[in-house]
């Protein structure tokens, strides 16, 4: 979601900004823009379209100052327009909003009502205009935005300057993260620590409702009662801040090749050092104290979570619920204390997660965050906040968080089995061992990324894709057909094999490619009769199983792909890698936007 940075420095800010704004992209935008306090006043230099346009806008007409402040704006309110991007101004104010402001249109109304005029069609503008009718009615600029957002309700993270306050800047959250950097003679505010790595390694996280009153020197926090408070100043480890693409291509290549190593790193943390035992280092959940576990999350994570349940109930038969975040606290389920409640995020900022566990707090067992920042919301109101130990994921697509979100559940799986008594030492041990096997096994499917690239080719052509699975690969199934739609614009829709015949198969025609997730497991053959439905009706199937399922089941078969030979307990993790590298090439092919797809956002901080 959009991205926000405020530096007051010391020297030229502007490609400071820009630099900033680059490292935020990955979140996803549609348009960027810079205010500067200059020597002529505030002013500002937006564009639509990608931060090269921003740099272009800047070429032509410069601009320069040693306060500013930056955004990166994925649309809510209004298109993407050069008069709808951020940072708005009004009057001595300018201000960038990630976020939505709920009530903007009565507020809207209230201000046209006094004579003010608006310039866009943005929620966000309101908060300027507000501010800056404040601030002519003689408040001060500290005192302005405390009474703006007495008013505003939603979520914000917000930043504001103004016109003759070299040395001042004011920020604000609720409901979406912001950070404070602590530089020499210099301050920071950035969405997340990786805009605010190349300036400084000491962060102070807002909480929410927070805002912060900051001058070069010095920083001040209010709650949301206006009370003074004191954050934490934390150190980040800047060597997990760097990003780039090393070798590849674009940083989704480079993230799927990481799952071998980074899956073994979230492996290590769960295991006892001679690989015999599940441990938690941050502290193992008891889960006999339970009756029922709650999985909640969005998008990919919620498939991790499916994922998830099939371990849960045939290993350490626990019952498991799953919701999609964004419907669940609507559904305002009962949930008591015999319930432990699992969040996955990988941000740890996504709103309705994060909403979620706000309805949960109090009313559940325990509440639980598997999450990929440790400083992240999610991860701080949550009781117990387990690490996926994926490393900066930038690509909007996710790839190797899934595969950590899926390492740290099939652990959690082995040690709810063990603590309930469904597994015996050794049967403990023999799961430990095929985890501990997988990332070779990743490593092995990466090395059939031709065939992969090749298959996609064909792929690129079709207007729609069926994928199928059973058991624990349905849910691969479902993301991989969320994995093309994102990343090829292809539709594509995910079913258990076994659903196929109850509608679905009226779409099988020799146009719609039908991908099959097969690993020769106990319902192996059921698969491979729905495969035979397909082909009975003249659909061309890919058969992605091992040697011995190619063997037995290739007849008929379009094309298929090989993967090693694994347990089934394991599958689900190993069969990411052509759910991802086939919807990858076929966006290649199709010349899509790989790392940053239309419309999408890395991080969705607003409902």
């Amino acid at each position: 979601m959009c991205g926000i940075i405020g530096i007051l420095g010391k020297a030229n800010t502007t490609p400071l900004l820009v630099e900033a704004l680059t490292r935020l992209e990955y979140r996803g935008y549609d348009s960027a823009g810079v205010a500067l306090i200059t020597d002529a006043g505030l002013e500002t230099r937006r564009a639509v379209g990608k931060l090269s346009a921003l740099e272009a806008a800047l070429e032509a007409a410069p601009v320069s100052g040693h306060s500013g402040i930056g955004h990166t704006r994925w649309a809510t309110h209004g298109a993407p327009t050069k008069a709808n991007a951020h940072p708005h101004m009004a009057g001595p104010v300018a201000v960038v909003h990630n976020g939505i402001i709920e009530n903007f249109q009565p507020l809207r109304d209230e201000l046209l009502a006094k004579g003010r005029v608006f310039t866009s069609e943005t929620d966000s503008e309101v908060v300027a205009q507000l501010c800056a009718e404040y601030i002519e009615q003689g408040l001060s600029p500290q005192d302005a935005v405390k009474a703006c957002l007495s008013r505003f309700t939603g979520a914000f993270a917000l930043a504001f300057l103004f016109d003759g306050e070299a040395d001042l800047m004011i920020a604000a959250r609720r409901g979406s993260p912001l950070a404070i950097g602590h530089g020499d003679g210099e301050m920071f505010i950035g969405s997340d620590a990786l805009a605010l790595a190349p300036f400084t390694n000491r962060i102070t996280y807002l909480e929410e409702g927070d805002w912060a009153v900051l001058t070069r020197e010095s920083h001040q926090v209010f709650d949301a009662l206006g009370n003074a408070v004191s954050r934490a100043e934390v150190v980040v480890n800047m060597d997990a801040m760097q990003v780039d693409k090393g070798n590849h291509r674009h940083f989704m290549t480079k993230e799927i090749f990481e799952q071998p190593s980074v899956m073994a790193l979230a492996l290590s943390h769960y295991l006892s050092p001679d690989h015999s035992r599940i441990q938690v280092p941050e502290g193992a959940p008891d889960f006999t104290r339970f009756d029922r576990l709650v999985l909640v999350a969005c998008g990919t994570a919620y498939y991790a979570c499916h994922v998830a349940k099939y371990w849960f109930e045939q290993v350490a038969r626990l019952p498991v619920e799953i919701d999609v975040a964004s419907e669940f606290r609507y559904r305002a389920p009962p949930i008591g204390p015999r319930d432990a409640v699992i969040l996955v995020s990988q941000s740890g900022e996504t709103a309705d997660t994060l909403a979620a566990l706000r309805y949960v707090k109090g009313k559940a067992g325990q509440v639980i965050a598997v999450v990929n920042a440790a400083e992240s919301s999610i991860a701080r109101e949550a009781d117990l906040a387990l690490p996926i130990k994926a490393g900066i994921e930038v690509s909007v697509a996710s790839s190797k968080a899934f595969t950590c979100q899926l390492t740290v559940f099939a652990s959690l799986a082995i040690l709810a089995a063990r603590q309930r008594g469904e597994l015996d030492q050794a049967g403990e041990k023999a799961l430990i061992e095929q985890l501990v096997r997988t990332p070779q096994l990743l490593d092995a499917a990466l090395q059939q990324e031709p065939q992969m690239a090749s298959v996609a080719r064909e792929l690129a052509r079709a207007r729609d894709i069926l994928f199928l699975g059973r058991g624990p690969l349905f849910p691969l199934a479902m993301e991989g057909a969320l994995k093309l739609k994102e990343l090829s614009y292809i539709h594509a829709e995910g079913y258990a094999s076994g659903e196929l015949k109850h509608g679905p198969i009226a779409l099988i025609d020799e146009k719609v490619p039908v991908i099959c997730f097969a690993p020769v497991d106990d319902l192996f053959d059921k698969t491979v009769s729905n495969m035979q439905e397909v082909m009975a009706r003249g659909g061309k199937v890919l058969l992605i199983s091992d040697a011995e399922g190619i063997e037995r089941a290739r007849e008929g078969t379009w094309e298929t792909l090989e993967m090693p030979s694994c347990d089934p307990f394991v599958a689900p993790i190993l069969y990411a890698i052509p759910a991802q590298l086939l919807a990858y090439h076929t966006a290649i092919e199709k010349g899509t936007d790989v790392d940053q797809p239309r419309n999408l956002a890395k991080s969705v901080t607003v409902e």
